[in-house]
């Protein structure tokens, strides 16, 4: 399992670069320790900076098949957004309210440099949202209504 970088490390705060060889050694075994990383962490997604790789990398789990989105761009977002609750793992015991596009359409190369376009809709659209700040530079925290601690 990878090391998460948690807030408030700089490393989160840095615009990532863009994957220019995506069949690059490095960045195949990088995938599946990400996903692992993600999977044994609880986690539903998982940025590359979080596990300080300054790189457009997102993994995110999904019910029918893992996600590996690399160099993604959103092309179209709809106009109704919805609140709903966040948390990180970079950022750990904390969450909080965020407002986001309802759903949401990217273009992106999967692990295998493929181009892919992909709707989403939900937590599906709110979950890539959210990873895409992440290679950004930004935070839930910098979006949210009021952040809570998570109470056991």
């Amino acid at each position: 399992m990878l090391k998460l970088i948690i807030h408030p490390n700089p490393i989160l705060r840095t615009k990532s670069q863009k994957v220019t060889d995506v069949l690059d050694s490095k960045i195949q075994k990088l995938i599946p320790e990400m996903l692992e990383t993600m999977k044994d962490s609880n986690g539903v997604g998982l940025a590359a900076p979080q596990i300080g790789q300054n790189i457009r990398l997102l993994v995110i789990g999904h019910k029918d098949k893992d996600l590996v989105i690399i160099n993604p761009k959103i092309i179209k977002k709809s106009l109704l957004k919805d609140w709903d609750e966040e948390g990180c793992l970079s950022i750990p015991h904390k969450y909080g309210q965020v407002k986001r596009h309802k759903s949401v359409t990217i273009k992106y190369l999967n692990e295998g440099g493929q181009e892919q376009t992909i709707k989403a809709n939900g937590l599906l659209a709110r979950i890539i949202q959210h990873e895409i700040d992440h290679l950004d530079g930004i935070l839930f925290i910098d979006k949210v209504k009021d952040l809570a601690d998570i109470e056991y």
